[in-house]
């Protein structure tokens, strides 16, 4: 490994680490990255677009709390969908402005039959059901079986932490 790629790396790292709980809340959010482990924001920009272009990081979004926005009942939807039809249509209900997120799993037969999972949100019960509604719609008669799982107690969710490590802005500056 030449030098300039171990740099690489730990610089890379170091961003993961400044930014994995969240970007810094200000005007410009890169630049406070960038200070914080003392390289310029250009690198910043750069090495994030390298990680998004080789698929170490696969997405840089907003995360929002649903609970703040009142969306309180939460549901996954989960349905056995025919195997020839459960990427086609995974896409559509995956693109329904009321689910935060869609995927496809294995059958773990014979006691779970769901290939497909979908979430959604809702200020109440009922609206959650009127939205898994809407998803059967779409789905019809590749569907053949489904089942809702309803929240019952709110966890913190994160992705993978990198633990912090002895990473100083030396190690990043030269």
């Amino acid at each position: 490994m030449s030098a300039e790629t171990s740099q690489m790396e730990f610089i890379d790292r170091a961003i993961v680490e400044a930014t994995q709980a969240g970007l810094p809340l200000t005007m410009h959010p890169y630049a406070a990255v960038a200070e914080r482990i003392g390289v310029d924001e250009d690198v910043v920009v750069e090495r994030l677009r390298a990680m998004l272009a080789d698929g170490r990081v696969r997405r840089i979004g907003a995360a929002l709390n649903h609970y703040a926005f009142g969306l309180t009942a939460n549901g996954m939807t989960v349905w056995d969908i025919e195997d020839m039809e459960a990427d086609f249509l995974g896409r559509k209900v995956g693109a329904l402005d009321f689910v935060t997120h869609c995927y496809l799993r294995p059958r773990r037969l014979p006691l779970w039959p769901y290939n497909l999972f979908a979430m959604a949100h809702g200020r109440s019960r009922e609206e959650v059901l009127a939205k898994r509604a809407k998803i059967a719609g779409i789905l019809g008669s590749a569907c053949r079986g489904s089942d809702i799982l309803f929240s019952t107690e709110l966890l913190k969710k994160t992705g993978v932490r990198f633990r912090a490590s002895e990473m100083t802005r030396k190690q990043c500056s030269g």
